[in-house]
């Protein structure tokens, strides 16, 4: 009798062989691992069809949703499941520093072999530690080298140049290599420029809110530099569009996170030159490590796996005693990093708007060109600007940077408790904590500079997209008044 399963399955067949013992099971066991694992990657994609039936399709105009839906969710399930390590807590007594944790930042190296900063870099550097960062004016003060001397200040300030043993020669070598893959292709967003804002916006992660004080150096580390990589030599086109076109790294990469597996091959590979070997006095354990870090952190940077991700924090975060792993959260920073720049100061906002769709447009050109459909916002004729802004701040950056929050005060609650305990037994000061909201609560809370930024942003694109319906109500009126020209037969 020949059975099939209840569902169409467009997935690859598992190994139905029983590895439980030496010898292979009954058929029947096999087709019942099969039966249930089906079922398994069909509910995922269920779910993940629910995240996104959130977004109502009289929310925002139906090019914007398909593009949420095109870019932000998967065709094919494919990620693997890993298993959660239980963090391990580090006494953190005598680290309360400004209401939050210690700044372990400031272990600054002495050496004189150190590279120089120009006075300008310098004046713009003073401000790192602000969410809405200048990244364009740091990008003029370095003559176009913004990578070059964030990435140096950020792994020096942390103390990853001391502690292993980068010699700053050999950093300084990488990080000029890195820039000079990030404007390989000339993209108005994805370049220098978008790499410095993340890692920057990476570093108030850590340093803000307390993060670095639950991960080790090496994590750190991995961090830091997966924030300078994460977009190292991307082509100003997405994944799609090398799936699409048939591109040579699509055949590569078999048409999976296209763009990250690029990144993360290329960088790596680049750490192979001796001269730009920032790695070639870890251990193997920690190489390892590192190399899994990183690898884990520009992966989940794939848009498409981005409802997944926040359903799988969600989760953790909802039960009783979340264990949350040191990958995944490091991953789940990362990424809303990565895509924050709507919940920052608007004049700087707009004009990583007005960047992102030109390299949108020029991809349309593109498609244009080689036959190809236009895919969502990449046709200059027809791209409602506001709109696509709305819709990717409510459906996408607030409810990723609600996730990232409360999985940061969870993380970092028993931390702030068990110093806060020490410091009182210490006599020391009490800790001045800063609630997101006005009434006051016994639990740790984050700075959230970015609810304000996202409401003044949606605010005003809300306003300039009813004045465009307006122009657009007026166009339209003014054609159909318009009578049509004679013609003689």
């Amino acid at each position: 009798m020949l059975l099939k399963c209840s569902k169409r399955c467009t997935l690859t067949r598992p190994n139905l062989q029983w590895r439980a013992s030496s010898q292979p099971q009954p058929w029947c066991l096999a087709f019942l691992f099969h039966l249930i694992w089906c079922r398994v990657i069909h509910r995922r994609l269920a779910d993940e069809d629910d995240e996104l039936s959130e977004v109502q399709p009289d929310a925002v105009p139906p090019e914007v949703r398909e593009w949420l839906a095109s870019t932000f969710t998967r065709q094919l399930a494919t990620a693997k499941r890993k298993s959660d390590e239980k963090p391990k807590f580090r006494s953190v007594a005598h680290a309360i520093r400004a209401g939050i944790f210690v700044d372990r930042i400031y272990r600054r190296v002495t050496s004189t072999a150190l590279m120089q900063f120009p006075q300008d870099v310098v004046r713009v550097l003073k401000t790192l530690d602000e969410w809405s960062f200048d990244v364009f004016a740091l990008h003029e003060a370095s003559a176009g080298a913004p990578v070059k001397y964030l990435g140096y200040e950020l792994l020096n300030r942390y103390g990853m140049i001391h502690k292993f043993k980068v010699p700053p020669t050999i950093l300084e070598n990488f990080l000029s290599r890195i820039e000079e893959g990030y404007c390989k292709f000339h993209n108005p967003y994805h370049n220098n420029l978008h790499a410095a804002d993340v890692a920057q916006t990476v570093h108030y992660m850590l340093c803000q809110t307390g993060l670095m004080n639950w991960l080790s150096d090496l994590e750190i580390f991995a961090t830091l530099v997966a924030a300078v990589v994460h977009d190292y030599e991307h082509t100003g086109t997405t994944n799609n569009f090398h799936v699409m076109s048939g591109s040579e790294t699509a055949l590569l990469y078999n048409d999976r996170a296209v763009l990250e597996n690029h990144h993360i091959s290329a960088a790596f590979r680049l750490m192979r030159d001796e001269e730009c070997n920032i790695l070639q006095n870890l251990s193997r354990d920690e190489f390892r490590e590192f190399r899994t870090l990183v690898i884990d952190m520009v992966l989940a940077t794939d848009m498409s796996f981005h409802f997944q991700q926040l359903k799988n924090m969600r989760s953790l975060l909802s039960l009783a005693e979340p264990t949350i792993d040191k990958s995944k959260a490091t991953s789940l920073v990362l990424h809303c990093c990565d895509i924050s720049h709507p919940a920052k100061r608007w004049d700087l906002h707009h004009r990583w708007t007005m960047s992102l769709l030109d390299e949108f447009f020029l991809q349309g050109d593109k498609e244009r060109d080689l036959g190809l459909p236009f895919s969502p916002l990449c046709d200059r004729n027809n791209t409602l600007v506001a709109e696509s802004q709305i819709g990717f701040i409510e459906f996408i950056v607030e409810p990723s940077m609600g996730v990232c929050a409360d999985m940061l005060e969870c993380i970092l609650g028993p931390l702030h408790s068990s110093a806060k305990n020490s410091t009182s037994t210490a006599g020391s000061e009490p800790i001045n904590e800063e609630n997101a909201g006005s009434e006051p609560s016994n639990k740790f809370k984050i700075r959230k500079p970015w609810i304000a930024c996202l409401s003044d942003n949606k605010k005003i694109w809300k306003e300039q997209a009813a004045k465009d319906a307006e122009a657009r109500a007026k166009q339209d009126e003014e054609e159909s008044a318009d009578p049509q020209p004679v013609t003689e037969e």
